[in-house]
């Protein structure tokens, strides 16, 4: 069984979910998010509390009970809360800046990277090596992240480049003579 699966959904004050069929709708102060659940998982809601449970015994059933489960945990979440990524530039000349909505990078190259954000994404700027990442779906936030993170990622003997608050680049000792 999953330990996942079998956790029920609780409701914050604000939050209005929709269901309709195999339709999940989350509304709340941060915006609105569906999706929708797949057929082997039934959803029930009795007041405050979201229940899913698998229709069958069959692996795929299993699989997508406790993938459900945490998909509409993260739009209630998202919907009250948001959820947010942080972002360090690290090393000489390496700096963000807000460009409008965009936001704009300098990290070595020959000309500035700009970045557009993705629907229910935006950036913010609190220093210039510091980028803060914020929205309403998990996914999005994580993946433009991903991508930012990914145009220049933390090399191993300066510790140069974009990383995550808080990760830790293990680092090589350069070449002796």
């Amino acid at each position: 069984m999953s330990r996942i699966g079998k956790k029920t959904i609780s409701v914050p004050k604000g939050v209005t979910i929709t269901l309709d069929g195999q339709n999940v709708t989350v509304k709340g102060p941060k915006g609105e998010r569906s999706w929708t659940v797949a057929e082997e998982i039934e959803i029930k809601q009795e007041g405050d509390e979201l229940s899913l449970t698998p229709r069958s015994d069959t692996a795929r059933a299993r699989a997508m009970w406790g993938l459900s489960r945490t998909l509409v945990d993260n739009m209630v979440v998202g919907v009250t809360s948001g959820f947010e990524k942080s972002l360090e530039l690290v090393g000489v000349g390496y700096r963000a800046a807000m460009k409008g909505n965009a936001l704009s990078l300098q990290l070595g190259f020959s000309h500035d990277v700009d970045i557009d954000p993705p629907a229910g994404v935006t950036f913010a700027v609190p220093k210039q090596t510091e980028i803060k990442i914020s929205g309403s779906d998990k996914q999005a936030v994580g993946e433009i992240a991903a991508v930012i993170r990914k145009l220049r990622p933390p090399e191993p003997y300066k510790g140069k480049g974009v990383r995550y608050a808080g990760e830790t680049v293990r680092r090589k000792e350069g070449k002796k003579k």
